[in-house]
């Protein structure tokens, strides 16, 4: 099993920033791919952006150049920093893990970041 914690949400005005960010613990495979996606209501989940235990990184076109995801020194942490948020950016954002030896993938249980005009 493994949990993660997402925490950083809230409600920013347009143009602002955000950093989410989501722990990852108990049994964490080392080769994995942790991300972030995003559901805005009425719309289906769609990935943000994801980065490999070996650092590669993916990027939604929407959040290109505004969006920065990064792994912290534990490795089991990945953090999504949000800047020039805007309005359509507003969705509940969750975290996920899965690990590259065919295990199954985990959600967190998401954070609310609401943008405002």
């Amino acid at each position: 099993q493994v949990q993660l914690v997402e925490s950083g949400g809230g409600l920013v005005q347009a143009g602002g920033s955000l950093r989410l960010s989501c722990a990852a613990s108990g049994s964490i495979f080392s080769i994995n791919v942790m991300g972030w996606y995003r559901q805005a209501p009425g719309k289906q989940r769609e990935l943000v952006a994801a980065i490999s235990s070996g650092g590669s990184t993916n990027y939604a076109d929407s959040v290109k150049g505004r969006f920065t995801i990064s792994r912290g020194n534990a490795k089991n942490t990945v953090y999504l920093q949000m800047n020039s948020l805007k309005p359509e950016d507003t969705a509940v954002y969750y975290c996920h893990y899965r690990p590259l030896d065919g295990g199954p993938g985990y959600w967190g249980q998401g954070t609310q970041v609401t943008v405002s005009s």
